[in-house]
């Protein structure tokens, strides 16, 4: 028995699980952090730290040490004659060596880093405010479509109606035939209306699950919104906007971040025509042996050689250039070029932003219009229908002018809804350019 309610209680968790809906945040935030290609950039961003913390050791001393063996073998001459020269010689050492001057090309090279650094870290930020933007975009069609289908719902229950009113005044005698006709012809194509509505909807969502690179799209579906029945109309230009665009967006401060990469990396080039001076150090010893000494040789032991032979040395070292075939003054030629490069991607990015905040002012301001003639033209169309209704109720007008009234009125419900989505997706792209976090 405690089976049974064990699978039970887990069939209820994972209907539970089935019915979940995601609202807009917990879309954006599961986005930014599954998504593959933020995985991606996080990877080179980290790639660019190492290569800072390589840097940043350049300060640290070089040490190594060294350990030789070697035997041989051969006749050694001495006077007249020769004797037997085998021997056995084995050495140790160990040296240090830093770098003392090179006109500031250690600091220059952190200084770059740090700069490749910041650059990575915006552009992970970008690709998130782009996969946030599609995500928002993709929700609001969401919802608008299933908006679309309340008004189709809606549509089929009033059609419904009027087939049960046509089909009880044909039996009687009251209509003709051809009115239960059409009037069952009417509802069919709105129940045809409702299932590309339905249709739709999945779609939507099947959108949304692609973004966030689900395994699995079954299921899922999105939080309810409620959207205000009257919009207010954005008073924020784009001139001020882009004010603020200009300062925070990731893709303008990681063009910045370049340039003075760029920069700091000509400062590195340079360094070549200056003198490198570095300080070295080292310990060393050895021992020799021969296999078969001649008569009166003293060979000290192992232990012995190593203390009496150990030595200490200490150095500078200038290395002044002269001469490298000019690859000095090309390679600072190639930074000061990488300059003009990533400063006009600067200009880029600033264009690219410049344009998507004046189209999305563009489209607010006209989305607006369109959305208040819409309102309009909702109120007329539902004047219509209902004058429709009473006319035919009192066997002044046809089923089909009810029919006609009805689908212009379904049509301009849709057209009110459709204009409010994209005006409030307009909103949200400004404020989001102003750095107003997405919601709904």
């Amino acid at each position: 028995m405690k089976k049974v309610w064990i699978i039970v209680f887990g069939l209820g968790y994972l209907g539970l699980s089935a019915q979940k809906k995601w609202s807009l945040k917990e879309c954006v935030s599961y986005a930014v952090e599954h998504n593959l290609q933020v995985i991606q950039n996080q990877y080179n961003k980290q790639n660019q730290e190492y290569n800072l913390k390589a840097a940043q050791k350049e300060y640290l001393p070089s040490v190594s040490g060294s350990m030789t063996n070697g035997v041989s073998f051969g006749q050694g001459s001495l006077g007249a004659g020769s004797f037997r020269n085998d021997r056995f010689n084995n050495s140790i050492g160990l040296g240090a060596d830093i770098l003392l001057y090179n006109n500031g090309r250690l600091e220059k090279n952190v200084r770059k880093a740090q700069f490749d650094v910041e650059a990575s870290q915006y552009d992970i930020e970008t690709i998130k405010n782009d996969i946030s933007l599609q995500i928002a975009q993709q929700y609001l069609t969401t919802l608008l479509n299933k908006e679309i289908v309340k008004i189709s719902q809606s549509a089929v229950d009033n059609a419904q109606k009027q087939f049960d009113r046509a089909k009880i005044t044909t039996q009687v005698g009251t209509t003709a035939q051809t009115v239960l006709a059409e009037a069952e012809a009417a509802l069919a194509r709105e129940k045809q209306n409702l299932k590309t509505a339905e249709v739709n909807v999945g779609r939507a969502l099947f959108a949304i699950v692609q973004l966030l690179q689900l395994s699995d799209y079954k299921g899922f579906d999105v939080e309810d919104v409620n959207i205000p029945e009257k919009l207010d109309l954005q008073l924020t230009t784009a001139d001020e906007v882009l004010t603020t665009a200009y300062e925070i967006q990731p893709q303008i401060k990681a063009a910045e971040s370049r340039i003075r990469s760029a920069e700091a990396q000509t400062e590195v080039s340079k360094t070549a025509y200056w003198p490198t001076l570095t300080a070295s150090a080292g310990l060393n010893t050895f021992y020799n042996r021969q296999f078969d000494p001649m008569p009166g040789t003293v060979q000290g032991t192992f232990f012995e050689q190593y203390k009496d032979q150990f030595g200490q040395n200490v150095g500078l070292s200038l290395n002044i250039p002269i001469f490298n075939k000019g690859k000095t003054k090309l390679q600072v030629e190639q930074s000061k070029i990488n300059e003009s490069l990533a400063k006009n991607s600067l200009e880029q990015q600033k264009q690219t932003v410049r344009q998507n905040v004046q189209k999305a002012q563009f489209d607010a301001d006209a989305n607006y219009e369109t959305y208040l003639a819409a309102v309009e033209a909702e109120k007329s169309s539902k004047l219509a229908l209902d004058f429709a209704d009473k006319s035919y109720a009192a066997g002044r007008t046809t089923i089909y002018d009810v029919n006609v009234a009805r689908n212009n009125y379904a049509n301009a419900q849709g057209s009110v809804a459709q204009a409010k989505y994209n005006y409030l997706f307009s909103l949200k792209l400004l404020n989001f350019y102003a750095g107003i976090p997405l919601s709904l």
